[in-house]
């Protein structure tokens, strides 16, 4: 589901998050999970996405997930398995 990915784009050799998916350039898509954050650095796999030529600095998508993570309703519980909640039709 797109809602669960986060959009990161390259700005003055930053990796930055684009939550509102509007930034110029090209993108790369990150999991909402600090784990996946983590998998892309080890593998070097954001560089490449961005066509970064050096590595990148991703302290701003790191504060992004924590902040994430502090306005989550279950902090630590991915969202597709925190409590659903049932739409009321409004008619």
């Amino acid at each position: 589901m797109p809602s669960e990915l986060l959009r990161v784009v390259v700005l003055n050799g930053t990796a930055v998050p684009d939550a509102r998916r509007r930034l110029p350039g090209r993108g790369a898509w990150l999991h909402l999970d600090p784990d996946c954050l983590r998998s892309a650095e080890r593998r070097r796999a954001l560089p490449r996405a961005l066509r970064a030529p050096t590595t990148l600095d991703v302290s701003a998508v790191v504060r992004h997930f924590e902040q994430f993570a502090h306005e989550s309703p279950v902090a630590g519980t991915p969202r597709g398995q925190q409590e659903s909640r049932k739409q009321v039709d409004p008619s």
